[in-house]
């Protein structure tokens, strides 16, 4: 649930199987634009083989983190045209209709073309609707060789950061 501390809080949840990827940086960068006053990084790599299976102490204290927060990047590189498997293993530690509820959710994926554009939008953004999260805004696609000089990065704050901060704040 959102605190009400005027400030809002972020978590970059990165499910790329390297650690301290250019997802991750891209991730924080996204958040980062957003306006997150508070930002934590959650790089799935970490959580590893605990993420298989139920009870973890260090994956349940991941999820309470996302479902803290305002605001939630669910950020992944492009693998077989969807999200990879470390971010599946993460979404499903989170109940059906209520694991992200309060939360405000933005998808990122970056991919190696422009072919895969729209899998944040098709493939990752219903699982998060489908936990409960909140998603005002399309979901965002940048080249991983590119992101860090990308302009669509500023294009898409400027387009959907008001929208995306009004919910958080809610």
């Amino acid at each position: 649930m959102p605190r009400d501390t005027g400030c809002m809080r972020a978590v970059a949840v990165v499910g790329n199987p390297k650690p301290a990827s250019r997802t991750a940086d891209a991730a924080q960068r996204l958040a980062a634009a957003l306006g997150a006053d508070e930002l934590v990084l959650i790089d799935l790599i970490e959580l590893g083989g605990k993420l298989i299976g139920w009870g973890d102490p260090d994956v349940a204290a991941a999820v309470a983190e996302v479902q803290a927060s305002d605001l939630a990047v669910f950020a992944s590189p492009t693998y077989k045209a969807t999200y990879t498997g470390l971010l599946k293993l993460f979404l499903d530690q989170f109940a059906t209709g209520t694991g992200l509820q309060g939360v405000v959710a933005v998808p990122l994926m970056l991919g190696a073309g422009p072919g895969h554009a729209l899998a944040p939008e098709l493939l990752l953004k219903p699982v998060l609707v489908e936990l409960g999260a909140t998603t005002p805004a399309p979901g965002l696609y940048q080249l991983d060789t590119a992101y860090a000089d990308d302009p669509k990065l500023a294009e898409y704050v400027e387009r959907w950061g008001p929208a995306i901060r009004a919910v958080a704040s809610l």
